[in-house]
């Protein structure tokens, strides 16, 4: 079952531990909102930790820290990097708890995470919350970004094909790039039914893709432990950077696997919400092609989409 307490977590000072017989999870408590952990009892962090202490240049004084962080879309220099370095109110709600960021001043938007485990498995999920505290209406969407360890790779499934219909020309996905995007960079291995994206710490240069992943989930395999985060597509909803609902970002110190909603205007006063479903397994072979993929993760994702849809 849930338990839940307050520690001291390294330089990151008080956060709140949820765990179970087999997960456990830090919520930081003097900055965030941010998931600082997940992983299995007494194993690696599968989420990176980073200590930027002096903020990063040309970002003003954000810090990038890792693991899991909440922002809203699209990305802009002034909104996207306000620092997260006040403490953020903490309630327990008994099945779950609650993270609440002070509404940002600069752009009036305030952010919430709810967060609970499964009382037998090593799952968690998190729904991501922003409410619009201005007078007047804001057009964004929830991002969610978890910086995972390095030397992993990351899966992100390309929608299935079939015999098109006569006639029938539309394009079938996107696959959207940023200036510095690389597509001959060797870390990325292209197949017809996956993208796999290695994460290596000699590799320094910077990466980003991002994808219209209508299948609603993306995965992160690092010595055999794999993490699965299933997420909801919306048919035909407006996505941010052209129409992306997971993008990635890597450096030689972390992967970035990130899950975005549904454009909105948001009302004054009102809310969106963005759900991930977070789990852990073990013992998963090397998935060094979409074969391999479809023989460990597949089956993995149809059993937990159908836990979600309980």
């Amino acid at each position: 079952m849930q338990q839940a307490e307050q520690v001291s977590y390294k330089h990151f000072g008080r956060c709140y531990r949820l765990c179970n017989d087999e997960v456990d999870l830090l919520v930081t408590c003097e900055f965030g909102p941010r998931i600082i952990r997940f992983g299995f009892i007494g194993a690696e962090n599968e989420f990176a930790e980073v200590d930027f202490s002096l903020g990063i240049p040309g970002y003003g004084t954000w810090r990038l820290r890792g693991g899991h962080r909440f922002w809203h879309a699209p990305e802009d220099m002034i909104r996207t990097y306000i620092p997260d370095d006040e403490p953020v109110r903490v309630e327990d709600h008994g099945d779950f708890i609650r993270v609440r960021q002070p509404v940002q001043q600069e752009t009036g938007i305030e952010k919430e995470l709810d967060i609970s485990l499964a009382p037998d498995r090593p799952s968690a999920q998190v729904r991501h919350r922003l409410r619009n505290r201005n007078l007047w209406p804001v057009d964004l969407a929830p991002w969610a970004l978890s910086a995972m360890r390095e030397g992993g790779t990351c899966i992100i499934p390309l929608p299935g094909r079939r015999a098109p219909a006569p006639g029938e020309l539309p394009g079938l996905s996107t696959i959207a790039l940023w200036q510095f995007s690389d597509m001959s960079d060797s870390r990325f291995s292209w197949g017809r039914s996956t993208i796999r994206i290695r994460q290596d710490r000699a590799e320094a240069a910077p990466q980003k893709i991002g994808a219209l992943v209508s299948d609603g989930w993306a995965a992160y395999l690092r010595q055999g432990n794999l993490f699965l985060k299933t997420f909801e597509y919306v048919e035909g909803a407006s996505y941010p950077d052209r129409g992306c609902t997971v993008e990635v970002f890597l450096n030689d110190e972390f992967l970035e696997l990130e899950t975005l909603g549904p454009m909105t205007r948001l009302a004054p006063g009102a809310s969106v919400e963005h759900r991930e479903t977070w789990q852990l397994f073990r013992d998963i072979p090397p998935l060094e092609s979409d074969e391999d993929v479809s023989a460990a993760i597949l089956p993995i994702v149809e059993e937990t989409k159908a836990i979600d849809a309980c």
